[in-house]
């Protein structure tokens, strides 16, 4: 799945803010499709909605069946619909029935976790909670980690030299300068400078299973790397999983704001305990 490639083809003088294109490797059959960035109620009508969509058979959501447009009529206000390319084009791809579905606006309610077990938040699709972040220096201790445990442990030779990506463990942001898993102790924290940076409660750690094992570049699945590393140094970091290997934070927004690339962030709460 990882080898398939979703493109944002912004602009903002088309209907639907522009398109996202989905692209599958060369040697396959498939062949790409487009479909509306960000449909409006009159798009959402015309598709197929679901209101009892599974998520990890945990969370139910609810969610359209999205349709393909032609590209070559983006501009145009009601451009030419391709009926059922998208599940027939993914089907294909994957050998069963696959719908390719755009979330509906229903949220659902966070987990309690482990700093927050009285937690009152809510989530649109994302995983678990909206955020998720790991800073370079976190990378760089595991990738410290590796390096002695090369040839054992199934761990293979090409890891000497070989970079962990940060994209095997699919951060939305990447922070820098606090030190490795510093944010293993945040309760708190704000983004940016302003009065109105965004608020975010860091409500746990990530607990990680074998998929930051698989190469986001090729979607092959190393047998050791780095499930086994952050075994061997991460697991337990929380106390309510500890048969768990933990890299990486999740967090929750507590109000609206932007974002940026540089802005800086405040501690403003540690944990205690």
């Amino acid at each position: 799945m990882v080898l398939i490639t979703p493109t944002i083809q912004q602009d903002e003088t088309s209907p639907h803010g522009g398109l996202l294109h989905v692209s599958f490797p060369e040697d396959t059959d498939c062949r790409p499709f487009s479909i509306p960035l960000r449909p409006d109620e009159a798009v959402l009508k015309k598709w197929k909605s679901l209101n009892d969509l599974s998520m990890f058979g945990v969370f139910t959501v609810d969610g359209y069946i999205c349709q393909a447009v032609d590209a070559s009529s983006r501009t145009s206000s009601s451009p030419e619909v391709q009926l059922n390319v998208p599940s027939n084009t993914l089907s294909a791809y994957f050998g069963r029935p696959v719908h390719l579905v755009y979330k509906g606006s229903t949220p659902r309610a966070c987990i309690p976790s482990t700093n927050f077990p009285e937690l009152d938040a809510t989530a649109v699709y994302q995983d678990l909670y909206p955020l998720l972040f790991l800073s370079e220096e976190s990378m760089l201790e595991i990738e410290k980690e590796l390096r002695p445990r090369v040839g054992t442990q199934g761990i293979d030779e090409r890891w000497k030299t070989e970079k962990v990506t940060v994209e095997r463990f699919r951060p939305n942001l990447v922070l820098k300068g606090a030190g490795p898993f510093a944010e293993d102790g945040w309760e708190e924290i704000t983004i940016g400078s302003d009065s109105a940076a965004p608020r975010i409660l860091v409500v746990g750690k990530c607990t990680r299973c074998l998929l930051p094992n698989v190469s986001p570049e090729t979607g092959e699945k190393d047998k050791a790397v780095p499930f086994k590393v952050i075994m061997k140094f991460r697991m337990g970091a929380d106390p309510n999983y500890k048969s768990k290997a933990c890299v990486g934070s999740w967090g929750v927004p507590k109000q609206d704001g932007v974002v940026t690339v540089g802005d800086v962030i405040s501690v403003k709460k540690v944990l205690t305990k």
